[in-house]
């Protein structure tokens, strides 16, 4: 009885003390830092502190500690398992009669401890298999992670960029506002001391407001581009960022020269390793579906032990029982094969997408190449006009000033010059997206 009560007692208090640890790790969080009040960074430094803090990131990371244990719990159902039990019943002094030769024989019921331990193991052909899957499938699962790891680069670069470029065309647009407000201002003046009419007056203020109007915009433009850089760096609104590079920095063409030089390796690219494994998966399905006609194999063994307290009591359960058992798949009306035929027609599916894919991926490589090489071009065309609007539009303004240019040709080059902004901006942005996706494309970190 002491024995019992020992084994109990110890049994009851490590599965007490480890379900209190394994409820205090759940239930532990770590105290969440304070969002800094602003931040300052180079487009590397971004895109790592991204990595660190990013929430669908952390996502993509704890679905493969989550596919771990997945794999874990196929294994561990192949493995042996032992259960302990014990049970103690109390008959409150009752009494059963048997009747033997005629005469009535009273048995007094004892009160009685039982204490019973089951060791198991179970394999299958289908357990084997799903443990095969398990491992494609963590392999699916860290592709994921980097294909969000990379997306999320990229997405930090076209933010800092486009946050970068705002930045500067808005700084343009004010020192162009502050020469077209002089301008105003000396005409509004000329105009009252009756040397020029009210019309041209009216014409540069017409201007002033367009300018004024492009500016709010450009603001706008650059606080949506604040937010956006923000969320992807999983910082509050109010965290102030301070980006440390220029333009000209991140858009080099030597950067653009490497990049189009780099020979395509078809096994780098995310896409392809990600349908590569899908169709591997495909494969394992084909066994698994076949192992449904396999046997399932158990071993088992118990052991049982029956303590009485007071007179009387039979020993009816064996203290050990040992038992083996085949169980084999007969007869399923078809089912079985059907399934092993759905999973073969899966599998040829998979292998024609990736066949189809290999020949798509090539062709998709030498567009990549010309997106970036003509995006690099315009946007070296799209510099200069934007340095030759800016020059003609300072000399024009001195012109008009001293009256050797006319209100109209002031006009035109103040529209040449927005022109010249919205379409460097937009050659800008259309480089860094194309050097982005071919980078995804090429998988480099």
């Amino acid at each position: 009885m002491k024995k019992i009560l020992i084994i109990s007692l110890f049994c009851f208090s490590t599965l007490y003390l480890s379900a209190e640890d394994h409820v205090m790790s759940a239930t532990h969080h770590e105290e969440p830092q304070k969002a800094p009040a602003s931040l300052s960074l180079s487009l590397k430094e971004a895109q790592d502190y991204a990595l660190r803090e990013n929430r669908t990131l952390k996502n993509a990371s704890l679905a493969v500690q989550e596919a771990y244990a997945q794999r874990w719990q196929t294994i561990a159902a192949m493995l042996p398992s032992v259960d302990g039990s014990y049970s103690y019943s109390n008959y409150c002094g009752y009494s059963a009669t048997l009747s033997m030769a005629g005469n009535n024989v009273e048995i007094k019921m004892p009160n009685v401890g039982a204490l019973g331990l089951t060791a198991s193991i179970g394999i299958t052909g289908q357990g084997i298999v799903g443990a095969l899957l398990n491992n494609i499938a963590i392999d699916m699962k860290k592709l994921a992670l980097e294909q969000t790891e990379t997306a999320l680069r990229s997405s930090i670069t076209t933010s800092y960029v486009s946050l970068l470029i705002m930045n500067d065309i808005h700084q343009l647009l004010d020192s162009s506002l502050s020469n077209i407000e002089a301008l105003a201002r000396m005409t509004q003046k000329t105009v009252d001391a009756g040397a020029a009419e009210q019309t041209t007056a009216d014409q540069i203020k017409v201007r002033v407001n367009t300018l004024k109007n492009n500016i709010n915009t450009t603001k706008r433009n650059i606080e949506l581009a604040n937010n956006t850089l923000r969320a992807l760096l999983a910082v509050p609104a109010e965290t102030e960022l301070i980006l440390t590079q220029k333009v000209g920095d991140l858009l080099s063409a030597e950067t653009v020269l490497n990049l189009l030089s780099e020979d395509f390796d078809i096994n780098r690219n995310l896409n392809y390793q990600m349908l590569k494994k899908s169709t591997e998966l495909a494969e394992k399905n084909v066994h698994m579906a076949a192992w449904a006609y396999g046997p399932t194999i158990s071993l088992a063994y118990n052991y049982s032990n029956q303590q009485y307290y007071g007179e009387g009591g039979m020993r009816m359960t064996p203290p050990n029982l040992v038992q083996v058992s085949v169980r084999m798949p007969l007869w399923s009306s078809g089912k079985r094969a059907a399934g092993v035929v759905e999973k073969k027609i899966a599998y040829e599916e998979a292998k024609n997408t990736l066949a189809e894919t290999t020949d798509q991926l090539g062709i998709q490589y030498q567009q990549l190449r010309y997106n970036l090489s003509n995006a690099y071009e315009t946007y070296q065309n799209e510099k200069d006009n934007i340095e030759v609007t800016e020059r003609v539009f300072h000399s024009t303004t001195n012109k008009f000033q001293w009256g050797a240019a006319s209100n109209l040709e002031l006009t035109n080059a103040s529209n040449d010059l927005i022109t010249a902004q919205s379409t460097y901006v937009e050659a800008v942005l259309t480089l860094v997206n194309a050097q982005v996706e071919l980078e995804e494309f090429l998988n480099n970190k």
